[in-house]
């Protein structure tokens, strides 16, 4: 039986009030928003014209196992070591900012000091060390199940009532992070990964890198749906349906 491709939600009885490359959000009411993750995939800030079979589930219940394990339990501007080769760990892991763009336009990525420019100092702190935090617990947790997580994008909010920073969206998905198998990592070359890289690297050898309306062949969309599908089962030890029935 073909698994359905859901790229297109519409909630009629809510109001969208955004769609963003994979997410479209909905508010429910003053306090409370819905993001609904779909099946869409984009890769060097393209949306593909088809999706990934259960990209959408996988992302939600990867984001919904951290949430519950938190509960249970020069780069970018900075110096960093000399000597260092393609994909060398840091000695610690360190944060690099960036500005939220609107559809359709590029993140821009921006040092500490202008992040707290921005923020102003008292939140750019908070966020800094809750992004270590978080990922440094999550890294840990991955590496006992032979995933390294190579870097990772959280994005935060802040809740004007209680003046909380507020960590937001997805967390530590193959879509915002680089996801590579331990037991296959080796210093000086491109990696194996979890991720949607493998996506990114058909689109550069076909010479469709940055090019809208590109279909993805059926082997492609399987290949990438797999990968995604491993990543939550060595995360999680269950695999999908597992999790979807409780």
């Amino acid at each position: 039986m073909s698994i359905p491709v859901v790229t297109n939600i519409e909630l009629s009885s809510l109001a969208k009030l955004a769609s963003g490359k994979v997410r479209d959000l909905y508010n429910v009411d003053d306090k409370t928003l819905l993001f609904v993750t779909t099946d869409r995939i984009s890769a060097y800030d393209v949306i593909m014209a088809n999706g990934v079979p259960l990209k959408g589930a996988v992302l939600t219940n990867i984001s919904a196992h951290w949430f519950k394990y938190k509960k249970s339990g020069t780069v970018h501007g900075l110096a960093v070591p000399a000597g260092l080769q393609q994909c060398s760990p840091f000695p610690e892991p360190i944060y690099t900012p960036s500005t939220k763009a609107e559809l359709g336009q590029h993140d821009e990525n921006i040092t500490p000091e202008q992040a707290a420019k921005i923020v102003g100092e008292k939140y750019a702190a908070r966020i800094e060390a809750l992004a270590l935090k978080v990922y440094k617990a999550g890294a840990a947790y991955a590496a006992e199940r032979g995933i390294i997580i190579a870097d990772t994008k959280f994005e935060f909010g802040l809740d004007e009532e209680t003046d909380e920073i507020v960590l937001i969206d997805e967390v530590l998905t193959p879509d915002s992070s680089r996801f590579w198998p331990a037991d296959e990592y080796e210093v000086g070359r491109d990696q194996d990964s979890f991720d949607k890289q493998f996506l990114r690297n058909w689109l550069t050898k076909e010479g469709l890198k940055g090019k809208d309306g590109v279909e993805m062949p059926a082997d492609i969309a399987q290949s990438t749906s797999e990968r995604y599908l491993d990543a939550f089962k060595r995360l999680t030890g269950k695999t999908l349906q597992e999790a979807l029935q409780g």
